[in-house]
């Protein structure tokens, strides 16, 4: 998933009058690239300040638009609409069949527009249609319209990973990709606050939502070789730092890629290991719930959600950081397994309502620890580019399929205790932990990617 300039997709957004005619190409002799210079640390930096903050506003209210109906539910939706828990569990789970349905067509999109274009307007359509939610009525409308929102929001996500992809090496992904995605988690502790204070605040995200994505058509940048804010020599060394020591464009066709793609093993495994890490992340949209169940009300309930983001968000970036320093990807996802598992079943096992309400919080840390590692893991452990883009495309669709079926988990008969939920999460997250430690034992002998051996 590295930029290199002899990949046609690249070149078609090659702005015309862009100065690009002297910079590195794969191979390119003439051009030595010296990693971990000061130049290097500056651009990174540089890269940093320009792409960040704007992904990571953009995905707060991503997550804050998808996720609200948490609060919602206990807002007093589920009385205005009728709403039975298998109703909730069916207003979750839709989005991800409209997600599912289109994050394919949606990626083929993208491959002919440019990200700084085709993010901000999925972000306009999403945000409009969350300002007319309030019109919702029915169980039927709210189901029709969970729907929709999915169909439009399959492309943001996979947008925002090949952004980062043309700009960072896999090295640099991991806390990266951790720092991106505490925005859901930083979503999820401001739709608690919001929630608390004032439910009815909530139908103002939407407008909020396209007036943010009307200014990143003016701040997100396209790729290294067309972006404005790099001078010449910035440039040359954004390509070159990506292009050197990573592969050549191969000669395989997107069938030949698509069949070794089914073919790797490891395509399957990584099918299994994200679809579990989903499914059991689905318990972020029962955080109100299960604080109700803890003996919270009202306004408390919601409040009490935000410290649950908080811990997740400090463990993920903590570990992110880590991952990328030593190298060891697999074993910090392992790691945020085992927390998560233990953490999940000392909350079958006690009663004591405090002490369960500190082991959600690390339970739902060691969640979102494995789901950003994991990803900046898994992109290194594909060789070639065509058979490695087509894999992340089948391991993202399989994985998000979990969301349909994760949602019914946590039915409303099983409180106060919820012993179902923790102990399907238990085990999925054993499962997880178990084909982690199988990966890095069966592959870890390969170097892939560019990714010295062991340092995966």
């Amino acid at each position: 998933m590295s930029l290199t300039l002899d990949d046609k997709h690249d070149l078609q957004h090659i702005e015309e009058g862009d100065q690009v005619g002297d910079l590195p190409k794969v191979g390119d002799q003439d051009y030595e690239y010296i990693p971990g210079t000061d130049e290097e640390k500056r651009l990174v930096r540089k890269i940093d300040r320009h792409l960040l903050p704007m992904l990571w506003i953009m995905y707060v209210f991503n997550y804050l638009d998808r996720t609200n109906i948490g609060n919602a539910k206990v807002g007093g939706m589920e009385h205005d609409l009728k709403l039975t828990s298998s109703d909730y569990s069916l207003v979750l789970s839709i989005f991800f069949v409209g997600y599912l349905l289109n994050e394919v067509p949606c990626n083929m999109i993208l491959s002919r527009s440019k990200p700084s274009i085709f993010l901000p307007t999925v972000m306009v359509l999403w945000g409009g249609m969350s300002i007319g939610a309030k019109g919702v009525t029915s169980l039927g409308g709210m189901v029709a319209f969970r729907m929709v929102l999915g169909l439009v929001e399959a492309g943001f996500f996979p947008g925002v990973m090949l952004l980062l992809s043309c700009w960072y090496k896999p090295a640099e992904l991991s806390k990266r990709i951790a720092i991106f995605y505490t925005a859901s988690l930083v979503s999820g502790a401001f739709g608690g606050l919001l929630a608390g204070g004032l439910i009815e605040g909530l139908e103002g995200v939407g407008l909020a939502t396209v007036f943010i994505a009307i200014f990143a058509f003016f701040v997100l940048p396209n790729y290294p070789t067309t972006t404005k804010w790099l001078t010449g020599d910035e440039r040359r060394l954004a390509v070159a730092r990506l292009t050197t020591g990573q592969e050549e464009a191969s000669d395989m066709t997107h069938k030949e890629a698509f069949v070794a793609a089914l073919k790797d093993p490891k395509t399957y495994i990584f099918m299994i290991i994200y679809n579990v890490l989903n499914s059991v992340g689905t318990i972020s949209y029962f955080f109100p719930t299960l604080m109700k169940a803890l003996g919270y009300k009202g306004r408390t309930a919601q409040f009490m959600t935000v410290p649950i983001y908080i811990v997740a968000l400090t463990v993920a970036v903590t570990a992110g950081w880590n991952a990328d320093r030593t190298g060891q990807k697999a074993y910090t996802v392992l790691g945020g397994a085992c927390l998560s598992v233990t953490s999940f079943v000392i909350c079958v096992a006690v009663h004591n309502n405090a002490v369960r309400y500190a082991m959600i919080c690390f339970g739902g840390a060691g969640v979102w620890t494995c789901v950003p590692v994991f990803l900046s893991w898994m992109v290194t452990m594909f060789d070639g580019r065509e058979k490695r883009a087509i894999s992340i495309a089948l391991i993202n669709g399989v994985g998000n399929l979990s969301s349909v079926y994760g949602s019914f988990f946590w039915p409303a008969a099983d409180a106060p205790q919820y012993v179902k939920g923790f102990s399907i999460s238990t085990g999925l997250m054993a499962l997880a932990a178990t084909l982690v430690v199988i990966t890095k034992w069966r592959y870890n002998d390969k170097g892939v990617a560019g990714i010295p051996e062991g340092r995966r």
